[in-house]
């Protein structure tokens, strides 16, 4: 497995863990406030930067582990990258889109954060899943 694919696994892994953290962490705290209310800015940073730090700390980890593959990329690696990068992020142009929608319906800013956060993990979630699957069951550029 090439360090690549490996930091495809990683961020395939952190990214749900995050987000489930921050959503269960909203969800506890609307039991008694309605959701639009619910001070939900510093959990979001925090889900994110958490995401950031493990993901680091993990690719880190995975380095130390195997050295030999560290930092060694051939065409086939930049072209998968490429391709995931661009297929991830549909996602992002998809919750664009969706957000200016949200905000010209001036809809609350809780809907319209977590509609681009979820786009963002959505197209991490997408990006890792078809560089996985590109190395896994071959690539071929067109």
């Amino acid at each position: 497995m090439t360090s690549e694919e490996k930091r495809a696994w990683v961020m395939a892994v952190v990214t749900p863990i995050a987000y489930s953290a921050y959503v269960f962490i909203i969800l506890g705290r609307s039991e008694n406030t309605p959701l639009t209310e619910v001070a939900y800015v510093s959990t979001l940073l925090w889900s994110i930067g958490s995401a950031i730090v493990a993901s680091i700390v993990l690719h880190i980890a995975v380095t130390i582990v195997s050295p030999k593959e560290a930092g060694q990329k051939d065409q086939r690696d930049r072209e998968i990258n490429r391709f995931g990068e661009y297929v991830g992020q549909s996602f992002v142009i998809i919750g664009g889109v969706v957000a200016l929608a949200m905000a010209m319906a001036e809809l609350n800013h809780f809907w319209i954060a977590n509609v681009i956060y979820l786009a963002f993990v959505l197209s991490a979630l997408l990006g890792s899943a078809t560089k996985i699957v590109a190395y896994r069951l071959g690539f071929h550029p067109w």
